[in-house]
Order: C-alpha cells, then structure tokens, then sequence
C-alpha cells in the first residue's frame, strides 16, 4: 500500500505492510509528536521504533548531515524504511535493525522520538525512557506519544527530574530534557 504524508511541510511517500503499524497513513498521535518536537537542522535524531520510517525520513528532510538514526526489532519495518528513505530520496539516515538500543553506538542525540507499543505492559518503554536518558547529550530532549498518562507522567519524572505534557484528541506527548546525570543516578536502587 502506498500513502502520502505532509510532514514539516514536506509531501512525503511511504510503501507500507497491513503487518506493520499505522500501514494505512500516519497515527494522529505521531504526528503531533512531530508537531511539538521543534526540529532544528543541528539536531541529532534517533527514530526509536521507526516502522516504515515516518518519523526519521521526516526529520532528515530538516536535519542536516548523517544525524539521523532510524531503529527498530521488527525486520520487515527496517526493510520498509530503506525502501522509503529510498523513495523519497534520503541518503542522510542510518537504519539498523535493533531491539531498543541494543545495536545503537552513538550516545549524542539531542532527539529522540517514540510511538512505543504501549498497549503492552510497560517494559518496552521502561527500558526506552531509561536507556534514552543516557542516549542523550545534555540538553537533549526525548518525545514520547501514548495514550496514557499516570506510568508515562511518573515514569518520565522518575528519569529527568521532570516532564512537560502536551495533550491532543487522546494523545499525550511526553518530552523530557537531560540537565545531568545526577538524575538517573538518584533513582538508582542500592
């Protein structure tokens, strides 16, 4: 199936599989996460569970460089990914096929941005929120799009010290900002 986005004003395609998420046309929720993420052409992006590559191939239309990471577990999103950056003519991205962070080297992202599957438990985006916070450079900012509040509000709290919540239809955007390590060091049980 192929479908058609506007995304930071951008006409983007995407071939697409009923076996991936959102195949027909872009979750509501990930675009306003792109909405309220503020992009900048110096930023250094990592597209966390990139499906078939929305968000990252969005992020290098505005991001200058080879800063853009796109990951995911599933092989045949990784595989889609390619084909669209591949269409929509983007050589500035990296695609890896990676269960979270696992074969993710760089540790300098000033961005990262994440539909995570929520209607799990919440190990999956436990270990997205923590291990990002590390991910991160300071100043660096994690966006994060569920449909629920209470864990992800606490959650985000727990890691960066605090949170800033933007709300749309249902959706709440989470952004969280490291400032220092001391942060996660605090939440470290002894």
């Amino acid at each position: 199936m192929d479908i058609c986005e506007k995304v930071f004003g951008f006409e983007l395609t995407f071939k697409t599989s009923e076996k991936l998420f959102s195949y027909k046309g872009a979750d509501k929720g990930t675009l306003f996460m792109l909405d309220k993420c503020e992009i900048k052409e110096d930023d250094v992006v990592l597209d966390l569970g990139c499906g078939y590559g929305l968000v990252g191939i969005s992020c290098a239309k505005v991001v200058k460089g080879n800063n853009v990471v796109m990951c995911d577990i599933d092989p045949l999103a990784v595989e889609y990914s390619f084909i669209n950056a591949e269409q929509n003519n983007i050589n500035n991205v990296t695609i890896i096929q990676s269960n979270a962070y696992e074969n993710i080297t760089r540790d300098d992202f000033t961005l990262i941005l994440s539909n995570p599957p929520y209607h799990a438990d919440f190990s999956v985006p436990k270990r997205f929120i923590e291990h990002g916070y590390k991910k991160l450079s300071y100043g660096g900012r994690m966006f994060m799009v569920t449909k629920r509040l209470e864990w992800y509000k606490n959650k985000f709290i727990s890691v960066f010290g605090g949170v800033r919540i933007f709300r749309n239809d249902g959706y709440f955007v989470f952004m969280g900002i490291k400032t220092s390590d001391l942060k996660l060091n605090r939440n470290k049980k002894v």
